[in-house]
């Protein structure tokens, strides 16, 4: 198996997602991490198709690259002109970058569709693919709807990928557009095409095969795996699978599956241990919330629950892990909830630095306790920062960075503005009284404004952290507005995303607590 060639398309393809949108700067920043991470081709839009993609191209020119080269997208020429004259292609020229990837229709279904003749489409490939190499730029050829196109009509397939070679192009990207194919006949097509194309070309002995996968049956890496496994070398997909419709082809998971479980050596065991952080800001980037179970770097892809699993694995972590995770920079995660054992707790007393006294004498009152608190509506499989703080106090250890003196929200609304929110809240630092007022968009939006005023006076850090999600729900409806709300907020700072929960009758009440805990946990961890 041939090193795999690892093409990423987030700045082009993974903007066509449903709520992705990065700004010229922040397309920068990705490629800038993508480079770090060892990528050999990052695409960085369409030059042709709007200013955003134009002002990426100024930018990159003056930025420098270790390891990745840019790559421009379009397409070939309009029919019955010369390639000269078309001015997509006169775009990607224009980019400065060294590399296009122009795509191509290889279904004769599309090129009816647009009206065009067999003939010319085949022209329209070669003619542009020979023009953009008389300028200097070396060209992938992507074709789009291949397996489609090969399922439909296998000879006119073959003779799009045919009319690229006659235009000098050496890279060849068999795309599975829609996504509907499935892997055996990803392999089947695959497998064929490369050995038609090689036996009609003999001579070309440095023709080189790509995969462009897209999600729509959910088969995307499996389909670029296997296309991989068939000779294919080039292997297209965005970081996270963001994309349109229901997305790419995953490198997140490609990454890790050709480097530890085929061992291709398409990058470095150390650029592997940065695929988390990776996938975390682009996902920030994109303002996009990370998928919990997305493989390899979500934050449940090592997650332990079951007590039996938890045993095991403090034995022998192969019993219930693939691989380690620390090679992706992740991390195992055991979690605590009605359903634990000692083993859990153990686990993560250990993990949290919490002592549990000579001969574990706490672990069975931190389960009871536990089991207890989630009977009341807690959580804590899902609120690790609340869960480290119970734990402390239930084992003597807490040492509260703050406390809380008394806080007052209220809220404003008339006929003609929405409503609006103000807090103040007094706090206690050491021999340190801090009494802040803040308004909001809404009575907890108020309360942490002012609770963050109040801190980052004494602890200037915590402007780091932010909140990234927040979660009310109804634990038994039947009580109406006097039922009792479960809270969980989740934050973040530059490294690390962490949960705290609150369970009260109030609502404010409940986010208070979830609130006042995420502020402990942070500093906690700025303390350790």
């Amino acid at each position: 198996m041939k090193k795999a060639i690892l093409y990423d398309t987030t700045l082009r393809d993974g903007m066509q997602g449903e709520n992705i949108c990065f700004s010229p700067e922040d397309k920068i920043k990705v490629a800038k991490r993508l480079d770090d991470m060892g990528i050999h081709y990052i695409e960085g839009g369409w030059p042709g198709s709007n200013p955003n993609a134009m002002r990426f191209f100024e930018l990159v020119r003056e930025t420098k690259f270790k390891n990745s080269v840019i790559t421009a997208f379009g397409s070939t020429r309009r029919p019955n002109i010369c390639a000269s004259d078309d001015k997509n292609l006169n775009a990607l020229v224009a980019s400065g970058a060294t590399v296009a990837a122009i795509f191509g229709k290889s279904w004769d279904l599309h090129v009816q569709i647009m009206e065009n003749t067999l003939e010319e489409n085949l022209a329209m490939i070669k003619d542009s693919v020979e023009w953009l190499i008389s300028q200097g730029l070396t060209v992938f050829y992507d074709a789009e709807h291949y397996y489609d196109g090969y399922i439909n009509n296998s000879y006119y397939a073959l003779e799009t990928l045919k009319a690229a070679i006659k235009g000098g192009c050496k890279t060849l990207v068999l795309c599975d557009t829609n996504g509907g194919t499935l892997p055996h006949d990803i392999e089947r097509i695959t497998t064929d095409t490369i050995n038609q194309i090689t036996q009609f070309y003999s001579k070309e002995k440095d023709i080189t095969f790509g995969i462009h996968a897209h999600n729509d049956c959910g088969m995307a890496v499996a389909n670029s795996i296997s296309a991989i496994r068939c000779g294919a070398a080039m292997v297209q997909g965005t970081v996270n699978g963001y994309g349109e419709r229901c997305g790419n082809a995953d490198l997140t998971s490609i990454i890790p599956i050709l480097k530890l479980k085929l061992n291709n050596d398409c990058i470095s065991l150390d650029n592997l241990k940065k695929l988390k952080k990776l996938s975390r800001f682009v996902s920030e980037t994109a303002n996009m919330i990370p998928l919990n179970s997305r493989p390899f770097v979500g934050h449940s892809a090592f997650a332990h629950k079951g007590g039996i699993h938890v045993s095991a694995v403090m034995k022998a972590s192969e019993a219930y892990e693939h691989i380690n995770p620390e090679f992706v920079g992740s991390k195992r995660r055991v979690l605590v909830s009605e359903q634990s054992g000692g083993s859990n707790i153990e686990y993560k007393a250990k993990e949290m630095g919490i002592d549990l006294g000579e001969d574990g004498k706490h672990t069975k009152s931190i389960v009871t306790s536990i089991k207890d608190l989630e009977d009341d509506g807690y959580q804590f499989d899902v609120a690790e920062g609340s869960l480290k703080i119970i734990m402390e106090k239930l084992t003597g250890q807490y040492q509260p960075h703050f406390d809380l003196e008394s806080f007052r929200v209220t809220v404003e609304k008339d006929k003609e503005r929405p409503c609006s929110a103000h807090a103040m809240i007094k706090i206690k630092v050491g021999d340190t009284v801090e009494i802040t007022a803040a308004e909001g968009d809404g009575p907890v939006s108020a309360l942490d404004n002012a609770l963050r005023k109040a801190l980052t006076n004494i602890f200037p850090d915590l402007d780091e952290m932010h909140l990234v999600d927040f979660k009310v729900r109804v634990i038994e409806g039947s009580d109406g507005t006097d039922a009792k709300v479960r809270v969980i907020i989740s934050s973040r700072d530059e490294n690390n995303i962490f949960s705290t929960i609150g369970v009260s009758e109030d609502i404010i009440e409940a986010s208070w607590q979830a609130l006042s805990d995420s502020f402990q946990y942070k500093l906690s961890m700025q303390k350790e």
